[in-house]
């Protein structure tokens, strides 16, 4: 063993670098530590054994982990580092957790500074390639997720890997009619891009990946934010609500959609989704697209962002398509997204079947909101999700509506204090959720309020991106049993968070520190249970779409696990376990002739069967096959959904849900309604045949709720008939 580590150590000198106690071999433009990094290191590891929720400690065995996880934030896809780089890192895999204690954080900055090196040789290799011949004729793959392929021999080997990845993109934009000196000046500036990203990073930013590589092993929503970055948060999270209201991440070479923002231009317009990869923009309603792999986060945001009420055309991929795969175009016109657009909103629905009919609300919650400056202010009209929801109730009381669905999909969280108060509305008084803080103190959230503002029937609706403050909510009612959960378990996400200032706990006022975002404690149910990992079940549950299992908090290889605590004293509302098996059966009867859950299990075979294929071919032929086999399917797909919504008008077992009232309607401005006309008139050929082959978007799963609704009102109708009888 000491003569391989013995080894080691001579091939990391061979490569320009040192351990920490050497003297380094820097060029004038790698990066080291700044004096102020030494310590903040030791203020990171002090609060995270102090304050953190999770116990944890900081030995060897974390050490090669920490080791590991940096070589993977630097090089996820193995596509730069070789064999002999990751052998002569391995000498620090037992001192990464002494250099982050005593503050040595030099060593994350050789392996940074090499980093550097072999990007830019990748960059330089794949410009020369530009000039040299390409074969499409051949029967080749490429493998585009290495993430988990051994890391490449040595240069021969990492040169075929570059070769090939080259040689895919050149295709991949062939394939969409590029000219070939154009194919080149995309790619050149792509590539030129990739090695000025990483040059232009900064000492604090080496800093940030080194700490967040440590912080994130502990519990996946920890992390460290340089000064740079904690001044941006603010910024970035205020522009994101300008331009198509979405907020957009890295993903690799790619600019992904994070989050579209409810009651944005994105969201309203119906298409981008979260993971959702960037290629291209395009200004205006018709023209050029400028291809945007590669490029800097800013610079993406940058050319997405404009006026309000022009136009920005997006050539996006889905997030599970693999390299080559068309991308198709979204047209979003611009706007600023109003408090309005981003509050509840609410649906009337008719639901009509053999027996009559049935008139239910839908309310569609974001997030959890609260204006907290009018709140502080006194401002009695200030605005929040419990106040909202309530003037909603009144008015569905006042069309009368018979049964209420509470919309919490895609509802990330939001005000603790405001999932509380909207609980209120719905119970009379009692517990909603405790709190377990790290040193065992448990706080209990209560609703005071007397009286409920809604006493009907009531249905939540969650999906995998419900998370935090919409758990909490749906998981009282779900034990109170006063409301049916349906839709998909839900996120899981059952921590609290705190954002620590390093500054406020050193003496040192001259340098700019960074922030930790720290877990301080985990939410209970008020039956004991955590909504931590598991997420809220559903009583009735739909299928998933493809790919949501990617997604939650048990994909963390170091979430918390689920656990519990003694339950709170709370009187149960209903025992609802009987209607529950009742609306289950009459829904999955339904599903069997409803052609949209019949066309979502045949989407879920589909990605089962493609989800593990990590490469691509780089045959010209094949790639077009491909192509035309997947276009041919998707036209044969609507034909098929055509024939299927004909036949299923006639079948009886299908209530018919008609909308009454859409508040969310009346939300389009002026200028996004012209917009929207002209960009119509305006659209191109090619955009046209694009157009023409969209589907229609229907909520099958909202009138599927709806229609279960509807059944839980005729059961309460029944039962309410029968004690009257009995009396």
């Amino acid at each position: 063993m000491n003569r391989i580590k013995n080894a080691a150590k001579i091939t990391l000198l061979a490569l320009g670098l040192t351990a920490f106690q050497g003297q380094a071999l820097l060029q004038s433009d790698t990066l080291a530590p700044a004096e102020k990094h030494a310590k903040e290191s030791q203020l990171v590891v002090r609060l995270i054994e102090h304050l953190h929720y999770k116990g944890s400690e900081l030995n060897d065995e974390m050490s090669k982990k920490i080791l590991d996880k940096y070589i993977a934030i630097l090089d996820p896809n193995k596509m730069y580092f070789m064999s002999k780089d990751i052998l002569a890192f391995d000498v620090w895999q037992s001192e990464m957790d002494d250099f982050i204690k005593e503050g040595k954080v030099k060593a994350a900055y050789d392996i940074f500074n090499l980093f550097k090196e072999r990007m830019q040789k990748r960059v330089d290799f794949a410009l020369n390639q530009l000039n040299q011949e390409m074969n499409f004729d051949t029967d080749e793959a490429f493998q585009w997720d290495r993430e988990k392929a051994e890391w490449p021999m040595d240069e021969k080997a990492l040169d075929d890997v570059w070769r090939q990845k080259v040689k895919n993109d050149y295709l991949s934009l062939k394939l969409v009619d590029k000219a070939p000196e154009k194919i080149k000046e995309i790619l050149e500036k792509r590539y030129r891009l990739m090695a000025k990203r990483i040059n232009e990073r900064k000492s604090d930013d080496v800093f940030q990946l080194y700490m967040n590589a440590y912080v994130s092993l502990i519990e996946p929503h920890t992390g460290y934010m340089a000064p740079r970055t904690s001044e941006n948060f603010e910024i970035n999270m205020s522009l994101s609500l300008e331009g198509i209201g979405a907020i957009l991440g890295n993903d690799g070479e790619y600019t992904a959609i994070d989050t579209v923002v409810k009651g944005g231009p994105a969201e309203l317009e119906g298409s981008l989704k979260k993971g959702d990869k960037i290629v291209a923009v395009g200004q205006g309603a018709e023209g050029s697209f400028e291809d945007v792999i590669g490029w800097a986060l800013e610079d993406v945001v940058e050319l997405i962002r404009g006026e309000k009420g022009s136009t920005v055309r997006l050539q996006v991929l889905d997030k599970n398509d693999e390299p080559g795969v068309m991308p198709h175009t979204i047209r979003i016109v611009r706007d600023k997204v109003k408090l309005e657009q981003q509050a509840a909103q609410y649906q009337i629905l008719k639901v009509k079947n053999e027996e009559g009919e049935r008139k239910v609300g839908v309310i569609d919650l974001p997030t959890f909101y609260m204006d907290f400056d009018a709140y502080q202010k006194g401002d009695p009209d200030f605005r929040s999700t419990s106040k909202d929801v309530k003037k909603i109730l009144e008015k569905m009381d006042a069309e009368g509506v018979e049964g209420v669905i509470v919309d919490l999909r895609n509802n990330g969280g939001g005000s603790l204090y405001e999932a509380v108060q909207l609980t209120g509305l719905f119970i009379d008084q009692g517990p909603v959720v405790q709190t377990k803080f790290s040193g065992g103190k448990v706080d209990v959230k209560e609703d005071k309020m007397e009286d409920m503002a809604w006493d009907g029937p009531v249905m939540v609706m969650v999906n995998r991106f419900s998370a935090s403050a919409s758990e909490i909510f749906a998981a009282a009612l779900q034990d109170y049993g006063r409301a049916v959960i349906v839709g998909d378990p839900t996120f899981g996400k059952g921590t609290v968070q705190n954002v620590l200032p390093l500054q406020e706990y050193t003496s040192d006022r001259e340098n700019k520190l960074g922030q930790m975002k720290m877990t301080i404690a985990q939410f209970f149910r008020i039956n004991g249970g955590s909504t931590q990992n598991r997420g809220v079940i559903p009583d009735i549950e739909f299928p998933a779409s493809p790919g949501l299992d990617e997604y939650g908090e048990s994909t963390y290889d170091n979430a918390l696990p689920w656990t519990s605590i003694r339950p709170s004293d709370y009187v149960l509302y209903d025992d609802l376990s009987e209607e529950i098996v009742f609306l289950k059966k009459q829904s999955k009867e339904r599903n069997k002739v409803n052609f949209e859950f019949a066309f979502l299990d045949k989407e879920i075979e589909l990605y089962e069967q493609e989800k593990d294929n990590k490469s691509i071919s780089l045959s010209e032929k094949e790639r077009k096959a491909k192509t035309e086999a997947r276009k041919a399917r998707k036209e044969a797909r609507k034909a098929k959904r055509e024939s299927m919504k004909l036949a299923q008008e006639n079948i009886s077992i299908l209530d018919q849900v008609e909308t009454l009232f859409d508040s969310n309607e009346t939300h389009k401005s002026k200028d996004t309604l012209a917009a929207e006309a002209e960009s119509v008139t305006a659209v191109d050929a090619e955009a046209a045949d694009e157009e023409e082959e969209e589907e229609l978007f229907v909520d099958f799963r909202l009138q599927e709720t709806a229609r279960i609704l509807s059944d839980y009102i005729d059961l309460k109708m029944k039962a309410l008939l029968a004690k009257q009888i009995e009396k």
